[in-house]
C-alpha cells in the first residue's frame, strides 16, 4: 500500500510540475511580470530584483520542468525530492502571503491558461506539499526507471529542450496564446458584460475627524455623525467582486480623447505596440518605418500604442523617422496584448487576425 501511494505521488507531482512549468515556459515574459509584482514596493519591497525578473523566471520554469522529469524517471531521487520540497515550501509561503495580505491577485502558477485566486493557489501548494512529503518520507521507494546512461540522456535532454524552447519564445512569440488578445478574439466582444452578470457589491465608508481622531462611519451610520465632525475622505470597500470582462482596460487615448470605438471599426488596422518606448528594442523599432510605408500603401490604418509620455513619443518618432501617430493605453493592458517590444498586431474591425514579433515582420501578411 505504501508503495502504491508513493508511486501515485511521484506521478502526480511530476506531471503537475511539468505541466505548470511548460505553461510558464511557453510565456516566460508573462511570468517575469508576475515576479516583478512580487518584488514591487507594495509586496516584498525589493525593487533591486525587478531587473532580474526575466532571468529568475527562466531559471525557475526550467528547473520546474526538469525536476518533474527527474522525479518521473527516478533520476537522483534524493536530490530531486529535496529540491522539490524546498521549492514547494518557498511557493507555499509566497501564495499564503499574497492571499493573506491580498497583495497579488493571481500567482501566475499556470500563466494565463488557468487563473487561480490567491487562496486557490495556496490550497494547490498545500496539496502538492502533502504529496511531496510522502515522497520525502519514502525516498527509497522512488527507483530509477532506466539504466544510468538512459537516465542521464533523458535528464540532460530535458534541460536542452527547455532552454531551446525558452530561446525560441523569447525571440518570437508564445507557442500557444492563452491571453484575451489571442488571434481570432474580438476586442469589442471581450469588453462586453453579459446580461445578468453579477455586479460588484461595494460598501461606502465615510471617514470623519471626531475630536481629532479619524473615525469610520458606514452609510447606515451617517445620522450618528457628531455635529462639528470634519469630513476627511470616502472609501469604497469591495465586498464581492462582480463580473470583470476579459478586456477591461483597453484604450486608445490622444489629447484626452479615446479613439478605440473609431479605430476598432477599421477593416484594415495595424497596431505597433511598445508598452515602454524607452526600452523598446532598437533593431525592432528601426523596422517600423518600412513596415508603416508598406502597410499604408496597401490601405492600412497604422497606429502606435504605448504607455510612454508625449515627450518620449516625440523623441522616438524623430529618432526613427516615424510618421504614424501614437495612442496611449495602460501598460499592463499593452503587456497583455503582446510580449515583444515592439510587436505588430493586425486587426479587422476589432478582430485580431495576426500577431508577429519584431523578428518576424517578414511573416506579416498585408
Amino acid at each position: 500500500m505504501k508503495n502504491i501511494i508513493t508511486q501515485f505521488s511521484r506521478i502526480f507531482v511530476g506531471l503537475l510540475f511539468i505541466i505548470s512549468g511548460l505553461i510558464k515556459l511557453n510565456d516566460p515574459i508573462g511570468f517575469s511580470y508576475k515576479l516583478a509584482e512580487y518584488f514591487s514596493e507594495p509586496v516584498f519591497n525589493m525593487p533591486f530584483l525587478v531587473p532580474l525578473s526575466l532571468g529568475l523566471a527562466l531559471f525557475l520554469v526550467v528547473i520546474e520542468v526538469v525536476l518533474g522529469v527527474m522525479l518521473l524517471i527516478g533520476y537522483k531521487s534524493k536530490f530531486t525530492i529535496w529540491s522539490l520540497l524546498l521549492m514547494i515550501v518557498f511557493f507555499t509561503f509566497l501564495t499564503f502571503y499574497s492571499a493573506y495580505f491580498d497583495v497579488v491577485k493571481d500567482c501566475g502558477c499556470f500563466g494565463d491558461a488557468l487563473k487561480l485566486t490567491p487562496w486557490q493557489s495556496f490550497t494547490k501548494d498545500e496539496v502538492l506539499l502533502f504529496f511531496i512529503l510522502i515522497l520525502f518520507v519514502n525516498q527509497k521507494l522512488v527507483k530509477p526507471l532506466f539504466v544510468k546512461s538512459i537516465q542521464n540522456i533523458i535528464a540532460y535532454a530535458s534541460i536542452v529542450l527547455c532552454i531551446f524552447m525558452a530561446v525560441w519564445v523569447l525571440n518570437h512569440l508564445p507557442l500557444i496564446d492563452f491571453r484575451p488578445y489571442a488571434v481570432g478574439q474580438n476586442i469589442q466582444k471581450g469588453m462586453e458584460i453579459p446580461e445578468g452578470a453579477p455586479q460588484s457589491v461595494v460598501e461606502m465608508v465615510f471617514i470623519y475627524k471626531v475630536n481629532g481622531v479619524n473615525t469610520e462611519f458606514k452609510e447606515a451610520d451617517l445620522m450618528a455623525i457628531p455635529e462639528g465632525a470634519e469630513f476627511v475622505e470616502r472609501k469604497d470597500n469591495v465586498l464581492s467582486e462582480g463580473y470583470v470582462p476579459p478586456i477591461h482596460d483597453f484604450t486608445m487615448m490622444k489629447d484626452d480623447s479615446d479613439y478605440k470605438e473609431e479605430f476598432l471599426q477599421e477593416p484594415k488596422l495595424l497596431m505597433l505596440v511598445s508598452y515602454d518606448l524607452t526600452i523598446a528594442d532598437k533593431a525592432g523599432m528601426s523596422k517600423l518605418k518600412k513596415l508603416n510605408d508598406a502597410a499604408v500603401a496597401k490601405g492600412y490604418k497604422v497606429v502606435g500604442m504605448t504607455n510612454s509620455n508625449k515627450e518620449i513619443i516625440d523623441a522616438v518618432k524623430k529618432q526613427y523617422n516615424l510618421d504614424f501617430e501614437y495612442y496611449t493605453c495602460d501598460a499592463i493592458a499593452l503587456k497583455t496584448i503582446e510580449r515583444a517590444n515592439p510587436s505588430i498586431v493586425k486587426l479587422e474591425k476589432g478582430t485580431i487576425v495576426q500577431k508577429v514579433h519584431y523578428n518576424d515582420i517578414e511573416d506579416l501578411k498585408l
